[in-house]
């Protein structure tokens, strides 16, 4: 069986609408703008799909281009994150509503996080010390 073009166009366009899917469904910051990098990667091989189907090396010289920006914009992006999280520990996109420009009304979520069941962190034993029963107990179950 040869691949076609319109093979390498149809994984191209599930590519790109599993990310439109996941980037309209998802609320963290950064299953968007992991989302957002699926539908480039959709869209390139579909130039790269092209390209070979008519001949030339135009697409694929076009993606060359695409991929290092996209790289620097995932190294800028994440940096993004970290601060924000920073800022106020989320990263849900509807906590951070007052970063849209003026005159343009909040967005009302219908359904809100659940929140968080908050565990206390793990107490690791000290280097060279013997754990107490209790805590080899812990480790057992």
């Amino acid at each position: 069986m040869t691949l076609s073009l319109w093979h390498f166009l149809a994984v191209g366009a599930a590519v790109f609408g599993i990310g439109l899917v996941g980037f309209l469904t998802r609320r963290n910051l950064i299953t968007m703008f992991l989302c957002a990098e699926l539908m480039l990667q959709g869209v390139a091989i579909n130039f790269v799909a092209f390209a070979r189907y008519h001949g030339n090396l135009q697409g694929q010289v076009f993606v060359m281009f695409i991929l290092p920006v996209a790289a620097c914009e995932a190294g800028v992006a994440l940096a993004l994150f970290l601060n924000l999280y920073r800022r106020r520990r989320s990263l849900d996109s509807s906590d951070w509503q007052d970063l849209r420009e003026l005159g343009v009304p909040a967005a009302t979520d219908t359904e809100p996080l659940p929140k968080p069941a908050m565990e206390p962190d793990p107490v690791l034993t000290p280097a060279g010390a013997r754990p107490t029963p209790a805590a080899e107990e812990v480790a057992r179950v």
